[in-house]
């Protein structure tokens, strides 16, 4: 059985994955990080037993979004996706960015690029800089227990966008012509979840609520060269954002380099099923069946990317043929 495994998961069933394994979690871990507003909060949570491979537990960072709640948009949130992920094998680190509710930090204009988009990049290139301090520091882990060579990055929604930009996405600050560029080599793959699209020609994709809350907006997909999995709903339509309706959020797989593969959720709205936190408020299509749908497609399309000789992937792939109710898969 797989844990987390709710009675109602429904023909997500269908979907291949393996039994997951207990896991442990280690939290709140403090780096010391100077020149950052405040030290950099992570948790860890990671298989309970020893890694099978000597290599160690394969990496995934993940990148929180900026909801309404207080505390899911921070290194709390997430436990759903988390803690699968790290059921089947990932070693998942969580930071909280600088733009966290929780953290309650001062921001406007001329810090909204930072706190958005560029310390939320380098918070990720961090980690991955002092994977040594965290193995030194969790009592679970031991030196080499954190696979160097097999290292993946998920994100959603605002989370998407640090993703994407570690993805080698790159965005061009329309205000003033700024460029980011926060590509991350060592991360061989990964995941955008309900991420924005894109601004579009002289930004006539955004709306103008949309210009007013990301004014730093303008991205690049076509530079963002990384094998990435794409997860969109097809009911998440964000005119808070956008003019256009849900395929935006598709848009890094439409205007991105292959290799990509794209997974519309039919039914998904912003919340797929409940991936933020359980039973959370801001989840508009709280559904157990779609959030394992989630759970187990994304978690395939990772450990497929790094372990190339796993076909989960594909299997994850093939059964989604015959589950037209829970969504589609296309890649090129």
């Amino acid at each position: 059985m797989l844990f987390p495994h709710h009675a109602s998961i429904g023909a997500a069933a269908k979907i291949p994955a393996p039994e997951a394994k207990p896991i442990v979690v280690y939290s709140p871990l403090i780096l010391k990080t100077p020149g950052r507003r405040v030290d950099l909060q992570l948790r860890v949570t990671a298989p309970a037993a020893p890694a099978a491979s000597k290599d160690g537990f394969p990496v995934l960072l993940f990148s929180h979004g900026h909801g309404r709640s207080e505390w899911l948009s921070s290194q709390q949130g997430y436990a759903p996706l988390v803690e699968f992920y790290a059921g089947l094998g990932f070693a998942v680190l969580q930071p909280t960015h600088l733009s966290s509710k929780a953290l309650g930090l001062p921001m406007d204009n001329d810090t909204i690029l930072d706190i958005f988009l560029e310390s939320r990049v380098q918070d990720m290139s961090i980690l991955l800089d002092r994977l040594d301090e965290v193995e030194d520091v969790v009592p679970f882990l031991t030196r080499g227990q954190l696979d160097r060579s097999r290292v993946a990055v998920a994100g959603h929604s605002l989370g998407a966008i640090t993703a994407s930009v570690l993805l080698g996405a790159t965005n061009t600050d329309p205000r003033d012509g700024h460029v980011s560029n926060g590509v991350d080599t060592r991360i061989k793959t990964g995941v955008i979840i309900g991420g924005p699209g894109s601004a579009g020609k002289d930004l006539a994709d955004l709306s103008e609520s949309g210009k007013t809350m990301v004014p730093f907006y303008n991205p690049d997909f076509s530079t963002m060269a990384t094998p990435t999995l794409v997860a969109w709903g097809d009911e998440d339509v964000g005119p808070h954002l956008t003019v256009r309706g849900a395929d935006w959020h598709n848009d890094p797989y439409v205007l991105g380099p292959a290799p990509k593969a794209s997974c519309m959720v039919k039914g998904g709205k912003h919340g797929f099923g409940g991936i933020s936190g359980w039973d959370t408020a801001e989840t508009l299509d709280g559904s157990p069946e779609r959030l394992a749908a989630v759970q187990r497609l994304t978690w395939a399309y990772l450990w497929s990317q790094l372990y190339p000789e796993d076909k989960a992937w594909a299997a994850a792939s093939e059964a989604l043929k015959g589950l037209e109710e829970i969504g589609s898969v296309e890649s090129k």
